[in-house]
């Protein structure tokens, strides 16, 4: 490991500590977010439900249910109908005030606070092209801000969503969004494709607003966000995707981040497992969707980061080649936090400023 390496490594670690509120939660399978029965955390076995049980028909059903068996054949049916499973409309209580836009997401969360859509809009010129800004995992309320205003410099209008469970979106009780990235898998399955539908929802916002030139910016979870959508909605011209990796499982399982995460999952599912159940809400089941496409793809990895390893990162670009799927590519010596940072974030501004605006023209 050469010195560069270890003192790029080095910030990774400093950074990842400043963060004391992470907190690793029980184990949940969490059937009853994706329409199945609620079940406990044992090995298939129901919550206890007493005299309930006996009476109620439904409820001995649910003690009887495999939630691996379950996941598995809701992830294969769900792969196969990917297009139906994202199908999203436009909302139909649209709100823009001060700069805010506001509505009600398609798929309704347990929390009701999370349930409305907010997104600072940043507009450069009542039509032609816009993008849509997607944060990382936690980010806060400023952050990505200056890439909005990065874009409105080069003439592209900016909209920048805030993730389900964050900021105003943000359950009471909690200090990060982890229903977003959890171990309870049921609910994870369907924060994200809540996320992608509100994407689409703003998506639809912008063509109504007269926006006919698209693109997307994701990073991090948004990435993997603003991937799955470009693969589903034929809107999005352009993507720039700032860390990239293969399958959601992966990076919670490997990544420094991440790991109060896997904590909780590794006491009841394997690595493979995870891996499968989590395929709906992972980009590289969707690669296929993209070959053909006239959409244009820019990637953005950095070789020493320590939660979206590159070893993934460079698989997912070898895969894209092989499926013949073309794509720029941009690989910097650093890690998941250092991105964001001079001389890091300067490179990568210039290099997908300049693809925006050649994609989008």
């Amino acid at each position: 490991m050469s010195w560069f390496e270890q003192m790029i490594r080095r910030y990774e670690h400093r950074r990842w500590t400043v963060d004391n509120n992470r907190r690793v939660f029980p184990f949940e399978w969490g059937l009853e977010h994706i329409g199945g029965p609620r079940v406990s955390a044992g090995e298939g076995s129901a919550a206890p439900a007493g005299l309930h049980a006996i009476a109620n028909p439904s409820a001995r059903a649910a003690q009887a249910v495999d939630p691996r068996a379950y996941l598995e054949n809701f992830a294969e049916r769900t792969l196969a109908a990917s297009d139906k499973w994202f199908a999203t409309s436009p909302a139909n209580d649209y709100h823009l005030e001060d700069g805010l836009l506001t509505f009600r997401t398609q798929i309704d969360s347990p929390w009701e606070v999370n349930n409305t859509v907010y997104a600072r809009f940043f507009p450069a010129r009542s039509c032609g092209s816009a993008v849509l800004v997607l944060p990382q995992w936690n980010a806060k309320p400023g952050q990505q801000v200056d890439l909005c205003r990065w874009l409105n410099t080069l003439g592209i209008s900016a909209l920048r969503m805030s993730l389900p469970y964050h900021d105003r979106r943000m359950v009471p009780g909690h200090e990060r969004a982890d229903q977003l990235v959890g171990p309870n898998i049921g609910l994870t399955i369907q924060a994200n494709r809540q996320a992608i539908t509100d994407i689409r929802r703003c998506i639809f916002w912008l063509q109504h607003a007269g926006y006919s030139k698209i693109g997307i910016v994701g990073t991090s979870i948004g990435s993997s966000l603003a991937f799955i959508t470009m693969c589903h909605e034929p809107a999005v011209r352009a993507g720039v995707f700032l860390h990239v990796s293969t399958y959601f499982a992966d990076v919670v399982r490997t990544g420094m981040t991440t790991m109060h995460v896997w904590e909780g999952l590794r006491v009841k599912v394997t690595a493979d497992e995870l891996r499968r159940f989590w395929a709906p809400v992972s980009p590289f089941p969707y690669i296929g969707r993209l070959r053909g496409t006239p959409a244009k793809l820019m990637l953005v990895s950095g070789r020493y980061d320590p939660t979206f390893w590159w070893e993934f990162s460079s698989f997912l670009m070898r895969t894209l080649r092989e499926e013949g799927v073309p794509f720029d590519s941009l690989v910097l010596p650093c890690g998941h936090y250092s991105l964001g940072e001079p001389p890091f974030n300067w490179i990568v501004g210039g290099r997908f400023g300049a693809f925006l605006m050649q994609a989008l023209a």
